[in-house]
């Protein structure tokens, strides 16, 4: 993968923290700095391990599927970003807001970070069979989320719910470009 696809991976995976975090800030009275960056770091780091641990999982099965990687990584991403859609899509549809995070303690924030870095461990699993440097890639993407979920808590407050409604659908066209792309780049 080159610099720019790992840019367009890392920016998409950070979309699901992005919308978390708009709407913690939104659910914050004015949301400070520090709160910001907690939040982010909490988020980067989850998301950069969680890559690397499913990484770890396809390194194990990569030498008996080496033929068809590019299509399992196509697979991965695909239904990653259609579930991301969807849930965009039903959220919208339904007239939903996102649930906001009403406890600001390191906990919750470590949960919800667990819950928003799942697809980055299964895109670890389909970066495993791509053969590449996956500690380049995981601290990329942490760096990414970490900058995108404190941008979130401080936009929160003012962009709200309807943002991060779109940011979750952009995640998911994302990642379906992705998905496309190494396909045509393995045909």
């Amino acid at each position: 993968m080159n610099l720019y696809a790992t840019l367009a991976l890392s920016l998409a995976l950070s979309m699901d923290a992005f919308a978390a975090s708009v709407c913690k800030g939104a659910s914050l009275f004015n949301p400070s700095l520090r709160e910001a960056i907690r939040t982010g770091f909490i988020f980067g780091i989850i998301e950069a391990i969680t890559p690397i641990i499913g990484w770890s999982l396809g390194l194990l099965a990569s030498q008996y599927i080496i033929k068809w990687n590019h299509w399992i990584a196509f697979s991965l991403l695909f239904m990653l970003g259609s579930q991301m859609i969807y849930q965009s899509y039903h959220h919208a549809k339904n007239n939903s807001k996102p649930q906001p995070i009403h406890c600001h303690n390191s906990f919750t924030l470590i949960t919800t970070a667990l819950a928003t870095s799942l697809d980055a461990m299964a895109i670890g699993v389909s970066l495993a069979f791509l053969q590449i440097n996956i500690i380049h890639t995981a601290m990329t993407i942490g760096l990414m989320t970490m900058i995108m979920a404190t941008l979130g808590i401080l936009l929160g407050r003012y962009i709200g719910p309807l943002l991060g409604k779109k940011a979750e659908m952009i995640g998911g066209v994302t990642l379906i470009i992705i998905g496309f792309s190494i396909v045509y780049q393995n045909i």
